[in-house]
């Protein structure tokens, strides 16, 4: 049995679901912020499936994947200093008590 391009999405997938189920359900900023990290993993891991089985000689998929590990990389540094930020005057990380934008 070989892996298929079927078998990787199916991982994406589910990787996918995983990380969306995460981010509905919790309510930790930091646990939150690592779904979204899944996520985005679960996305990397498609573009790649892509890439390799539907025009192997084309890296296009690849350049893709760099250029979403570095945003997801500023979004990570951003959302670091945010919830530091929030952390400081708050002195939670519950996304329940994230009321600064409500009038």
């Amino acid at each position: 049995m070989t892996v298929g391009l079927e078998h990787f999405l199916i991982l994406s997938a589910v990787l996918f679901c995983i990380g969306l189920y995460g981010v509905l359900t919790r309510r930790n900023v930091v646990i939150i912020l690592m779904c979204i990290e899944i996520m985005l993993n679960a996305v990397n891991i498609s573009l790649v499936a892509f890439s390799r089985y539907v025009t192997p000689a084309v890296l296009q998929g690849q350049m893709f994947v760099i250029f979403v590990i570095t945003v997801a990389a500023a979004e990570v540094a951003v959302g670091i200093a945010m919830i530091i930020a929030i952390y400081r005057k708050r002195q939670s990380i519950n996304a329940d008590t994230f009321d600064l934008l409500k009038w």
